[in-house]
């Protein structure tokens, strides 16, 4: 197995930080929307976030980095959430709105995946693990379409 390094190491600890921020994300916004289907499902992303953030922490330890204990998130991410709280008090269609932060965030997500897989360098088992949660991240997003016309 190869090690894991440098640049790589630093990026691994932002992606991390990142998901704190999303599975923050979640929790505002299954305490914003109004319908209990919406509720139920940022409710299991923000288990399935942690799960990823959990997985992410495991193996990394086992391969002996240093990982940054910050159950914070970011400042960017922090400023989201408070853009999700504006939006809610001020929207009067709030679901919509939320969705579609949710969806931009989503997106936000993939992106930063896909900047890890394709421009550091990963062993075979940390590749396999974030290509996993990418496409499940992928398949959320594309879910959130389907959920705008939830009654």
């Amino acid at each position: 197995m190869k090690p894991i390094h440098g640049d790589t190491e630093i990026k691994l600890n932002e992606l991390i930080e990142k998901l704190v921020d999303v599975e923050k994300g979640f929790i505002k916004a299954a305490i914003h929307v109004d319908n209990p289907k919406l509720k139920r499902y940022f409710n299991e992303k923000v288990i399935a976030r942690n799960g990823y953030i959990s997985e992410l922490r495991q193996l990394l330890l086992a391969q002996g980095l240093d990982l940054e204990d910050d159950d914070d998130g970011s400042i960017s991410g922090t400023l989201q959430r408070v853009w999700i709280d504006t939006k809610a008090l001020f929207s009067l269609d709030s679901d919509e709105s939320i969705l579609e932060e949710v969806r931009e965030g989503e997106q936000e997500t993939i992106n930063d995946y896909d900047e890890i897989l394709n421009n550091y360098e990963l062993n075979s088992e940390l590749r396999a693990m974030l290509l996993k949660q990418r496409d499940a991240i992928a398949e959320s997003r594309n879910t959130i379409d389907s959920l705008e016309n939830i009654e």
